[in-house]
């Protein structure tokens, strides 16, 4: 796959399902020196990443805007998901990594009944399996099994590096990947609804958890399979994505300092 922003390589696809790319076409806004200063100095942004956006999508968009080469994302969010996204710029790119090491919330939709080679629904699904018989108790208590400190194997499809690489690179090729598990601390997940296929919860977990694996497992764990079919970041330690702004609203008001 040629390089790109995720929006380049999906053109087409998005396009259908969103009538257009209008709604991710934003204009550039131009800043005085004064304010950009401000950004050099350093600031704190909370983003609503939207959706089919990648993390550097959002930085690039940012980074352009305000002409400084210092700006940098507190975790990543796949381009499936949305929500809260905090954005360092200047010299608080220094306190990248205190954020990303803070607690995250995130709320979502896993379909049962098949898997993706992504975990999610950026490839097409495969494996299918009956599903009816699972009870809301099974998912529940399949669910349960995970809170704690665990070991989880990340996607083949990920920003992982090996060797330089990341890892959906290598699995883009074709190459054989070793994946290693890793502890992750999974705090508290909440089933808060079932209409299946689809299992709607919400999820406290430490730094490093992939939402798209947990999907994964708790799927094989029921026998039946599972995929990631919508996410959604809702908190970064004491950061709420109620108080985030679109990258439309963020460039208006750019637009009036």
């Amino acid at each position: 796959m040629a390089k790109g922003s995720y929006l380049q390589k999906h053109r087409e696809s998005i396009e259908v399902e969103l009538g257009g790319l209008q709604q991710v076409k934003l204009p550039t806004v131009q800043i005085n020196d004064e304010l950009r200063k401000t950004f050099e100095e350093g600031k704190v942004i909370l983003l609503d990443k939207p959706l089919h956006w990648t993390s550097f999508d959002a930085v690039r968009k940012i980074r352009n805007s305000i002409k400084i080469k210092k700006v940098g994302h507190a975790g990543t969010l796949d381009p499936l998901a949305t929500g809260l996204l905090i954005i360092c710029t200047g010299k608080f790119t220094k306190k990248i990594n205190e954020y990303m090491a803070q607690p995250k919330e995130y709320t979502g939709i896993f379909t049962l009944g098949a898997t993706t080679p992504t975990y999610d629904k950026e490839s097409t699904p495969q494996n299918f399996k009956e599903y009816e018989y699972i009870t809301n108790d099974d998912i529940v208590n399949a669910a349960q099994n995970f809170i704690g400190e665990i070991q989880q194997f990340p996607p083949i499809y990920s920003a992982i590096k090996k060797d330089g690489v990341a890892l959906y690179e290598l699995a883009r090729r074709g190459e054989e990947i070793e994946l290693k598990a890793r502890t992750i601390n999974i705090y508290s997940i909440e089933i808060v609804n079932i209409t299946l296929p689809q299992v709607q919860f919400k999820v406290l977990c430490g730094t490093g958890t992939y939402i798209r694996s947990l999907a994964h497992d708790i799927g094989q764990a029921l026998g039946c399979g599972a995929y990631l079919s919508e996410l959604r970041r809702t908190k970064i330690g004491d950061y709420d994505v109620n108080n985030a702004e679109s990258i439309e609203g963020f460039l208006e008001n750019l637009q009036k300092q």
